[in-house]
């Protein structure tokens, strides 16, 4: 499954390809309260079909009626902005005070968006530079650490998978946390040694290494854009793993199981040349307790507690394991109480 970005880019590719007029958009700046962040992407075709979004509908509108008129990026790439007093942000349908700048560029041949979906499509980053007085686009591989750059001449943006994740088995949940994680833009791999499951592994765009976990690991040089998530139960896989992935600079380590199990796994870490600090950055059980039980709402818990932790946000109370079950008599006040059940 394709990301929301690399959706946007075929599409302008396809339409262009097919002969229509195609104008494709990127936000490179915000202030205030903008609804969409910097490097957002939308694509508009001539006759006014949009993919992405760079508001969340009204700046569309707007940019379909310039995109009809042929009023915007006709003859090369341009800068727009929105929003820039308190009644422009009102019409436009942004917060009030926000306000964000697009550079719009016209899609050619020249766009080589063709080649750059290419290389994305090999799991590898690409830094694309478009200039905006020629039009000229250069492409170049890039890093994890690369982010926009805009200086008012030149735009510089980074395509591709920009998180990894490495999962420690093949099994069906393996699977489900795969084709999530992908359309949030991380390149996946998985590692499981047992050939009854690397028999059966599949899924395209997501390779499987047959090495032994922590050997793969160690050898993955794991960054602050990399996450680990074992899903065997077999401690003999899932805990070689994690040893060498909670020394690491990974952002995230998680392992599978019940609180009972991750308890032990910890005692058993202990016997290994891990300080406390690392095995307390384990996460088991892994994921937010939204109550999951299927395989593909288990991978909806662990990554929505993966994207909480790549932004800094701490687990949500109604996230934590309850104590009981909810009852909600228990939190009927009368019409003059002070709101505390």
């Amino acid at each position: 499954m394709d990301s929301v970005d690399v959706e946007v880019l075929r599409s302008a590719e396809a339409w262009r390809k097919a002969g229509h007029r195609v104008t494709f958009g990127t936000i490179v700046k915000t202030w205030g309260s903008a609804p969409r962040p910097v490097g957002a992407l939308v694509a508009v075709r001539g006759d006014g079909q949009v993919v992405g979004s760079v508001s969340g509908g009204c700046v569309e509108d707007d940019l379909v009626e310039k995109v009809r008129a042929g009023a915007v990026a006709k003859d090369g790439p341009q800068t727009i902005t929105y929003g820039v007093t308190n009644e422009e942000a009102t019409r436009w349908g942004l917060p009030c005070g926000g306000t964000l700048v697009v550079v719009l560029e016209p899609v050619t041949e020249k766009s080589a968006f063709g080649e750059l979906l290419e290389t994305i499509s090999k799991q590898r980053l690409v830094r694309r530079r478009l200039e905006l007085d020629s039009g000229r686009v250069t492409m170049s591989p890039g890093t994890w650490q690369d982010v926009l750059e805009f200086d008012g001449k030149v735009l510089t943006t980074v395509h591709g998978p920009r998180w990894r994740l490495i999962l420690i088995g093949a099994g069906q949940l393996t699977r489900y946390l795969a084709e999530m994680a992908r359309m949030l833009d991380y390149h996946v791999a998985v590692i499981d040694p047992r050939e009854e499951y690397a028999a059966g592994w599949d899924l395209a765009g997501v390779p499987l290494e047959r090495g032994m976990p922590d050997d793969v690991i160690a050898a993955a040089n794991l960054d602050g854009h990399s996450a680990v998530v074992a899903l065997t139960h077999d401690p003999k896989l899932d805990d070689l793993a994690l040893m060498e992935a909670l020394k690491s600079a990974a952002f995230y380590v998680g392992a599978i199981g019940s609180k009972k199990n991750n308890d032990a796994r910890r005692k058993r870490l202990k016997e290994f040349d891990l300080s406390d600090g690392e095995i307390a950055r384990l996460r088991g059980p892994v994921g937010l307790f939204i109550g999951s039980k299927t395989p593909p709402e288990i991978a909806v818990a662990i990554l929505a507690e993966m994207t909480a932790v790549r932004h800094g946000v701490t687990e949500p109370s109604w996230a934590a394991k309850p104590a009981a079950r909810f009852d909600p008599s228990a939190c009927e006040v009368a019409p003059a109480a002070s709101g505390k059940a």
